[in-house]
């Protein structure tokens, strides 16, 4: 063996995010950590986790935003979890549900005879690429006020066409930049990009922000069942 050889000491970020969870210090920081320190911390790292991260990265600050002859058209890579699924945007209904007092079911039309939201802002993935990307859409708290959430509710769930599901604290998903986007750099959104809605938001990382969305559930409890990274040991609160 060559003993002077240096070891790699590189290391991705994925990796790192799966080891011990994005900017966090200690056991008790560091998210879902892995799957077996989720069953010995499980609820108890979580909360700990979340009221750190929102001390430290303020989620209800507004994050600058960037010019239009900034956007990068061509930087946003499309990744998907399983394919792209076939949606009829005619029949599309976004539910909102939970621990609400009014459940609602709206149309693609509905949403977008609602006040139009256009922001520019980086996209950044755990993979370590990032694209400015301009995105427009309803603000998630406007639908949210709509159906009307109960005074204890702390998360909101995310459920998506093609099975991937993911869940936010509160205070990020009410954040004035986090859209429901059905709109891409002026245009429609792509389907491979998430049409007929996505989420697109500054604070968070881009696992975080799911595609082709068809359900959000507001709810008082954090789940086992996280989100689909997280529960393979990715950090749960993502935050930037």
């Amino acid at each position: 063996m060559n003993f002077s050889q240096k070891p790699n000491l590189h290391i991705t970020r994925r990796q790192l995010l799966q080891l011990s969870g994005f900017s966090s210090i200690s056991l008790l920081l560091g998210g879902c950590g892995t799957p077996l320190l989720e069953d010995l911390v499980g609820t108890l790292s979580e909360p700990l986790n979340q009221n750190f991260q929102s001390l430290i990265l303020k989620p209800q600050k507004p994050v600058p935003e960037f010019s239009i002859n900034q956007i990068e058209p061509e930087a946003l890579i499309v990744n998907t979890y399983r394919s792209t699924p076939v949606i009829n945007q005619e029949k599309f209904r976004l539910i909102i549900d939970g621990e609400v007092e009014n459940p609602i079911s709206l149309s693609m039309e509905d949403i977008k005879n609602l006040p139009l939201t256009s922001m520019i802002i980086r996209h950044v993935c755990v993979e370590g690429w990032a694209a400015i990307v301009q995105w427009g859409g309803i603000r998630l708290r406007e639908l949210v006020a709509l159906a009307q959430p109960k005074s204890n509710v702390k998360y909101a769930y995310f459920k998506s066409a093609d099975g991937y599901y993911s869940s936010w604290d509160i205070d990020s998903a009410l954040h004035p930049q986090t859209l429901l986007a059905y709109e891409k750099n002026g245009e429609s959104l792509p389907v491979d990009n998430g049409a007929p809605l996505r989420l697109a938001s500054p604070i968070k990382l881009g696992y975080k922000q799911s595609k082709w969305v068809t359900r959000v559930t507001l709810t008082s409890r954090l789940s086992r069942f996280q989100g689909y990274w997280e529960d393979q040991g990715y950090e749960w609160f993502a935050g930037l």
